[in-house]
């Protein structure tokens, strides 16, 4: 059992930020055509298989998404988060992940890197054990598969 997450939880909480309930409408020679419902569906399937649980939220509303960071600091093992926008900007988010004493992985659809500048800055990327980006919606299944990885080494 691992002094980091509550004893003998798998919880994850699968975190996404502004717009990305328009996955498939939005700009989708960027973001593809997978709607977000499609990313939960294969986060559940994949989670399954990694025998995680996983609670999967989106929001537009900066404050919901802190509320449930600080949700997750007491009933998940985990975080994946695509915090989009609010990675740019939002110390508020980086304050409540630095409260998190366990994993944080995070997610990014485009690579953030080709993208405008303002882009290529994240605050969450201070507190992430691993920051994914560029790989389409597949990026959420390789955090999960980290982050699995993660919970099963020894607390130490």
């Amino acid at each position: 059992m691992s002094a980091t997450h509550p004893a003998g939880t798998r919880t994850v909480f699968v975190l996404n930020g502004p717009n990305l309930n328009l996955l498939g409408k939005r700009e989708p020679h960027i973001y593809g055509h997978e709607t977000l419902a499609d990313v939960e569906a294969e986060c559940r399937r994949v989670a399954g298989e990694l025998s995680l649980d996983i609670r999967f939220h989106q929001t537009n509303a900066e404050f919901q998404l802190i509320d449930w960071i600080h949700e997750a600091r007491e009933q998940a093992a985990g975080i994946v988060i695509n915090p989009a926008a609010f990675s740019h900007y939002s110390v508020a988010v980086l304050d409540a992940l630095k409260a998190c004493s366990f994993p944080i992985l995070e997610v990014h659809i485009s690579n953030i890197h080709q993208r405008e500048e303002f882009r290529h800055h994240s605050f969450v990327s201070h507190v992430a054990a691993g920051v994914i980006c560029g790989f389409g919606t597949q990026g959420y299944v390789f955090a999960l598969q980290r982050l699995a990885r993660l919970l099963a080494k020894p607390a130490t």
